[in-house]
This record gives structure tokens, sequence and C-alpha cells, in this order.
């Protein structure tokens, strides 16, 4: 028998393990370099990629010591300023009272004088006519706003001159006193005449006007001047026409 022969053969080839790929190191990177660990108990710069290199004067510096940190932090609070304390607040609510109240006394002694006041130092009018003296004649009223407001400089012109002037207070509602009110032409109140040492009328003031009006007066009279700076003057004033008529109580009272 003739043998069949194929022209494509299978052949079997045997199996070969394929060789282990070796890895090859890269030339650019031969030789690795060991990194070097320092130990914590002795590693001062904390840069471990640098040598080690010698401390300096700073490094060695020993730590400070704590006692030595609160005496500093105590002369730095010490040196701060210094917040009140309960009792400065205590001084200064102390001082803040005594000064108000001396405010308060020195006003009420200055504004505290009152007509009536006035009217009980005053000099009678029949005296003053006799003594030889210049007088100053108030025509007023207690209703009167303006008399109580100018009570105050009457007083303390009243009491430097009070040794050369006299000083007269005449209540406009006082029927006794109606001829004067006629014969001086009171209109208005306070009225202020101004009479020399006969008597006769150098001139008037009326109403609220500055102190030193009256003061001017006063001067004059107090220094035999023929006549006075201010002879009429008239400012803002109570309307004598508004007057409420009493009976007199005292006969000798000149209010």
């Amino acid at each position: 028998m003739a043998r069949l022969i194929s022209s494509n053969p299978i052949v079997l080839h045997r199996f070969r393990p394929s060789p282990i790929p070796r890895f090859t190191a890269n030339p650019r990177h031969r030789s690795i370099k060991t990194l070097k660990f320092q130990t914590a108990a002795c590693q001062t710069n904390p840069n471990l990629d640098q040598k080690d290199t010698p401390l300096t004067t700073e490094q060695q510096k020993p730590m400070p010591d704590p006692t030595t940190l609160s005496a500093q932090t105590t002369n730095t609070t010490s040196s701060l300023p210094q917040l009140p304390t309960k009792d400065l607040n205590t001084k200064i609510a102390i001082v803040s009272t005594l000064a108000a109240l001396g405010l308060f006394l020195s006003t009420r002694l200055d504004f505290g004088v009152s007509l009536k006041d006035l009217s009980a130092i005053a000099m009678p009018y029949e005296e003053a006519l006799s003594n030889g003296k210049p007088t100053v004649v108030e025509f007023y009223a207690d209703w009167c706003e303006v008399c109580r407001e100018l009570a105050p400089d009457v007083y303390k012109v009243e009491q430097q001159y009070k040794d050369k002037v006299n000083f007269v207070m005449l209540n406009v509602d006082n029927t006794k006193w109606e001829q004067e009110l006629d014969e001086f032409g009171v209109e208005g109140i306070p009225h202020f005449a101004f009479l020399d040492k006969q008597g006769n009328e150098e001139g008037n003031v009326v109403g609220r006007l500055p102190r030193q009006y009256l003061l001017d007066n006063v001067d004059a009279l107090a220094r035999g001047q023929p006549s006075v700076p201010h002879a009429r003057v008239v400012g803002q004033y109570s309307s004598a026409e508004a007057r409420k008529v009493h009976q007199v109580v005292d006969p000798r009272s000149h209010g």
C-alpha cells in the first residue's frame, strides 16, 4: 500500500518556557544613595538631607528658667496702664459728688436772695429822705418775675454801697404808695428811681437790664455826681397795671 503523505504535515513542537525577562537598571540611576537617619536624641537640624554641622552659639543657649519668664511677664504686666479699681471709682464718685454739691451751694447762695429778703433789709422810705444820703427806690411786686430775677443783682450792688447809698423797696400792691407811684410815673416794674441827697430824681431804669446799668448809676450817686450815666433806660418789664392791690396790715410797713 502506498502511504499518503500530506503536504502540510502537522508538526508538534515541544513547548519551551519563555525565558524570564531580566530587568536592567537604568544606567542613569546605577548608584542608589542610602538615606542616613539621625536619632531624635541628637537631631538638631530639621533638614535631614544636610550633613551634621556643629551647633552655633545661639543654638547652644540653655532653655530659659520658668521663674525668669514669670518675672519678665510680671514686669511687662506692671508696665501696662492699670485699669480703674473699685476703690478708685469710689473716690472719683465722691469727688464728683462734692464738686456738684459745691456748685449747687454756690449757685444757691447767689440766686437764693428773694424779694422778701431785700424788703426786710431795706431802709424805710421816710428815713431815707431825711438822712442826707442819695437813695435808690425800687418799686416791685411779689408776683413780678423780672423783679425776682434781678433780686440777686440788686443785693450785690446794695452790699457794695450800703454805707453810702440808701436802698428802699416799695411794693406796688400796697395802697400806701399810690402817691409815689404817680409821682415817679411808675408804669412797669421793676422801676428803679435814683435820688440825690436832697431827694430829687436824677433818672430811672425800668425792667430787665444788665447789672452794670444799676451799678453805674449807684456808683455815680455814691460819688456825688450831678447826674447818672443811665438817666432813662427801659428793658423788659411787668406792667404795673396788673398789680394786685391789697390793704396794708401794718401801717408802718414800707413794703
